[in-house]
């Protein structure tokens, strides 16, 4: 007979290994104090994807990165090629040319890791575009995020030299005429070009220097710059929350979604794999950048069809849509052609990108902070001059291909420039008063499903012979997601001093009220709460006595009233009691933490 005995509860046994390793870390790094992280709460909309992909591709980029610079020499001391790439054999090239020809061909995996390198730059720079589109058309970058807007807005612009840099560094034909473009735009600088000229190059184009300097700028300079700005930009994301589409139980003081760990933390390792394998997939059978065939770079020779990398796309198109306009001043050679295009533009583009918070909210004098998002159709001015701010570069970026345009639809090359000098002006009207009258269409489209409830592809015959379609009452959450969002209005106009007293600032304020009513005029009001009581009445009298009422449309009068457009009264739908019924919901989240609300 075997007996058993009990320890008592007051004895002190040890501790998991784990929890004392745990214990030891805490004691000398505080990590018990960043345990909010674990339940910190993060919204799931597919669009907050773009920012994670971007964030995926450029960590697949160090690690790509570190493993080429164990094989890439950028010396431009000339050599001659004895590789395996019979082609080029006895070919006089510079150590960096020869060592990227060897890395494709004579290191094992070489060629592939070069190309998921060149992809993944491709792709970041892709999805930081579109997320920085989505920012801008959702209106997330307003208080207190604006300072973030200029981390995410200079990241971008680092990544787009880092890729460029590192697409000169081979030396090929390609990535030096390249090279002899951005030489070009730096001496059209007035006053510091030819300064800046000189310290990249080191002298006459193409020099001894450029690409050591350029690989410095690489592998070292910009990517610290790039890996601080992306650290400082997520620790603000976390800091302010992170901002959430409009819905049941989402304010703006909360937020509805998963915690870090462990769903958020599973998924997004998931969706890591899932960024590598397709960068791998299209390494491994897409072919890019291949610079056997280009041969290396000479001076005097340039390939036919040469197309830069996509994000350089729209200042070729610039410059070669650009006349050649020149004149002289004191001696000093004005080159417009390549000024205007190819520094003034794109200055200004990033300028409006950079500042448009700080002007939006100048414009309206909004000073409250903003954790819900609008949808692009809330706010239709912001979102027609983004999209046609997207038709200008694409403009651009096709006028850069006009002679792959020309040779491959055997098309006159000066017709093709031609086109791109007027499209670059029509287009981005024509896609601004488009993109507009869209979204107004798609308010005033809500707005009718608000009043007379949504198709329910149902035909009912009344009595008298008319057929007519059925209409149900939007479901609850679809109802309060659109009755929720915010009404915008244009500041009131500047009053006049009644005793004639000039006022110092009225011109500042005659501006503000024309832009706001650009910003915010003619949009359509949402409905009212009278309006909501009549329609959400009605509807629920024509959904049991439609056959019987013989209206004008078969959804019956709302209190004995038939409007012009058969749907009941002009001044629509609304709830009994003219607070529940209008979608309003009651929190499911009582109870918890205001800003660590879960689904």
């Amino acid at each position: 007979m075997s007996t058993t005995e009990t320890v008592p509860p007051d004895a002190r046994t040890e501790a998991p290994k784990g929890e004392r390793l745990a214990d030891w870390t805490d004691g000398r790094l505080g990590v018990y104090n960043f345990r909010f992280l674990i339940r910190k709460v993060f919204p799931e909309h597919w669009s907050f994807m773009f920012g994670e992909i971007a964030l995926y591709s450029f960590v697949i980029l160090l690690l790509t990165g570190i493993w080429l610079t164990f094989f890439f020499n950028p010396g431009m001391s000339e050599t001659v090629y004895h590789g395996s790439y019979v082609p080029l054999q006895g070919i006089r090239m510079s150590q960096a040319y020869g060592s990227a020809v060897h890395i494709s061909f004579d290191v094992r995996g070489g060629l592939f890791i070069r190309q998921l390198h060149h992809w993944a730059a491709l792709t970041m720079i892709g999805a930081l575009c579109l997320h920085m589109l989505r920012h801008f058309l959702t209106g997330s970058f307003r208080k207190p995020r604006e300072v973030n807007w200029l981390f995410g807005f200079t990241l971008l612009v680092m990544v787009t030299l880092e890729g460029f840099v590192g697409y000169s560094l081979p030396d090929d034909l390609l990535s030096g005429t390249g090279l002899r473009i951005a030489e070009g735009v730096t001496l059209a600088i007035p006053l510091v070009g030819t300064y800046l000229t000189m310290f990249l190059f080191g002298g006459q184009f193409p020099g001894h220097d450029v690409i050591g300097r350029f690989y410095s700028f690489h592998i070292l300079l910009i990517p610290g710059i790039v890996v601080a700005l992306l650290t400082v930009h997520l620790i603000l994301v976390v800091y302010h929350k992170h901002t959430q589409f409009r819905g049941v139980a989402r304010t703006e003081d909360n937020v509805v979604g998963q915690p870090l760990f462990p769903h958020y933390t599973a998924k997004a390792g998931g969706f890591f794999f899932i960024i590598a394998g397709t960068l791998s997939l299209m390494a491994g059978i897409a072919q890019i950048n291949p610079i056997w065939l280009f041969g290396p770079y000479r001076p005097d020779q340039i390939s036919q069809g040469s197309q830069p990398d996509w994000y350089m796309g729209f200042l070729e198109g610039a410059l070669r849509a650009m006349p050649s306009w020149e004149f002289v001043v004191a001696g000093h050679t004005i080159n417009l052609g390549v000024l205007l295009p190819a520094v003034v533009l794109p200055t200004l583009m990033m300028a409006v990108m950079a500042l448009w918070p700080f002007l939006e909210a100048w414009v309206t004098g909004d000073r409250s902070e903003h954790h819900l998002l609008d949808k692009p159709r809330d706010h239709p001015t912001r979102t027609a001059f983004g999209i046609a701010f997207v038709s200008l570069y694409l403009v651009l970026f096709f006028g850069g291909a006009n002679d792959v345009l020309a040779e491959k639809f055997h098309l006159s090359l000066n017709q093709i420039t031609w086109s791109v000098r007027i499209c670059f002006f029509v287009v981005p009207a024509v896609v601004y008063f488009v993109t507009r009258r869209i979204c107004l269409a798609l308010q005033r489209r809500d707005r009718d499903k608000l009043l007379h409830g949504r198709e329910t592809g149902r035909i009912r015959r009344l009595p008298h012979g008319e057929f007519i379609e059925v209409h149900a009452r939007l479901d609850r959450e679809r109802e309060y997601t659109l009755l929720t969002r915010q009404a915008y209005e244009p500041l009131p106009a500047p009053l006049t001093d009644p005793d004639g007293t000039p006022d110092p600032d009225r011109r500042k304020k005659v501006l503000r009220y024309r832009l706001s009513r650009w910003l915010y005029g003619n949009q359509i009001a949402k409905p009212t709460e009278e309006q909501m009581r009549e329609a959400v009445s009605h509807l629920a009298h024509a959904g049991g006595h439609a056959a019987l009422n013989g209206s004008a449309n078969g959804h019956g009068p709302a209190g004995g009233r038939v409007s012009a457009n058969g749907h009941g009264s002009a001044n629509g739908h609304g709830s009994a009691d003219g607070r529940a019924g209008i979608g309003a919901q009651r929190s499911a989240t009582e109870g918890r933490e205001p800003d660590q609300e879960l689904l």
